[in-house]
């Protein structure tokens, strides 16, 4: 106890979780505290602690830079006086909310609350989880009064994966406590580290609802143009130059049509969807948005198959070459890709299908979706090539080195519209 009152003047930080939204969470804060970063994973510590980040979020000039510690033991972090939770949030097969990882967290941070502690949540919920879910393990965990002898504070991450021009410290910081005095803490304590400044909310669920409605309109977004394109598809209209001419007016919103994955947009508004159930409100516009942009994959490789016949290439066991596995472009996370939709197409309609991404791991693909990588695809082996993740790498090889790949008569679908219309086949 004494420890914990005397590191209150400054807090001791456990960063519970070091994935993409903790470890550059934890760096950011360990140039202010003393932070520890904690995680289950034993190799993953081990990775860090070599200077390797899988993520490819952080250099590994930065990780041998920084007082960071990095630890897998509960003892190592039951000095600390703040807990910082950002565990991922994803959904089952069913696509119902799995709260595993958080309660997980919230039991283990439980294990070692104290008298004056502060948890604060960053990972995406609907409104009302931190208090409907999460505060009841860390109540029956510690023997704590909830807000009396410990408090709870939602800061939600908006980290975005891949990106090195918007960096943390970059991006304004939503914050909230679960009493005044919990907010004003929570809020000078990402002031020390985020320079766009915070943003305070007024209770937890405005700050759980205004993050998870973030990525809900982007999902809307991008399915009212998923949509289009199927429409100006049928009308033989190019949907990039039409959104091009229509984003020549200011307030036209640059969105554009492709799949839709990842652990954020493909899986937030499922939270938002189920919590409106639950309060008899049927979310139509968010559940369409769902549908729309879960059936592109199967849409996309439809289109792959017409353009194959368009151009008198064989479809009967045909070999596609699929480049790119990973959910974004330049970035190495699998999770919830939707390009396995695409391929999953292909072989239901009888096809081989080899997958060349440089940016995605071997064992994890085998390990996620059951599929092998090609290290290097072999020239004039393919009927069609299909671009289905935009990596840097695939566009500044060129139509015409990608073309190396295909036999003499194939076709290239453009389906991240890298290239120039003129220069391939189709695009989306």
């Amino acid at each position: 106890m004494a420890d914990k009152q005397r590191l209150a003047t400054q807090e001791s930080i456990a960063v519970i979780g070091l994935g993409y939204v903790g470890l550059p969470l934890a760096l950011a804060f360990a140039e202010k505290y003393p932070v520890v970063g904690f995680d289950l994973n034993p190799t993953r510590i081990a990775e860090l602690q070599r200077g390797v980040d899988r993520t490819a979020e952080v250099e590994p000039a930065a990780l041998e830079a920084s007082s960071l510690v990095f630890a897998s033991s509960l003892a190592d972090i039951a000095h600390c006086s703040c807990y910082i939770i950002t565990v991922p949030t994803p959904v089952d097969a069913f696509d119902q909310p799995d709260f595993t990882p958080l309660v997980s967290a919230s039991r283990t941070v439980a294990q070692l609350l104290d008298e004056g502690d502060l948890v604060i949540y960053e990972s995406t919920v609907y409104p009302g989880a931190t208090r409907e879910v999460c505060v009841p393990e860390l109540v029956a965990g510690s023997g704590l009064e909830f807000n009396r002898q410990f408090q709870v504070g939602y800061s939600p991450e908006r980290i975005n994966p891949g990106d090195k021009q918007r960096p943390l410290a970059s991006i304004v910081k939503v914050t909230s406590g679960s009493s005044p005095e919990a907010a004003e803490r929570v809020d000078a304590l990402y002031k020390t580290i985020i320079t766009a400044g915070t943003y305070p909310a007024g209770q937890l669920e405005v700050a759980e609802a205004a993050k998870v409605i973030e990525n809900v309109q982007r999902d809307v977004n991008i399915a009212l143009m998923n949509e289009l394109a199927v429409l100006f598809n049928r009308l033989g209209i190019d949907t990039l130059e039409v959104l091009e001419a229509a984003g020549s007016k200011w307030n036209f919103l640059p969105f554009r049509p492709g799949l839709v994955g990842g652990h954020c947009i493909g899986v937030d508004p499922y939270y938002l969807i189920r919590k409106a159930q639950a309060v008899g409100h049927h979310p139509e516009i968010i559940q369409a948005s769902r549908r729309i942009n879960n059936q592109m994959g199967g849409y996309l490789a439809n289109q792959v198959i017409r353009l194959m016949l368009e151009h008198d290439v064989s479809v009967n066991r045909a070999r596609v070459l699929v480049l790119g596995l990973t959910f974004k472009e330049n970035c190495p996370d699998l999770r919830n890709s939707r390009v396995i939709d695409v391929v999953n197409e292909f072989v239901a309609l009888g096809l081989q299908v080899d997958i060349h991404d440089p940016w995605a791991d071997r064992d994890e693909a085998e390990r996620e979706y059951g599929v092998g990588l090609i290290d290097a695809p072999q020239p004039g082996s393919y009927d069609a090539i299909v671009v289905a993740v935009g990596h840097t790498v695939f566009h500044d090889a060129g139509v015409a080195a990608l073309r190396r790949w295909g036999k003499s008569a194939h076709v290239v679908y453009d389906a991240k519209c890298l290239f120039a219309r003129d220069e391939v086949d189709g695009r989306l």
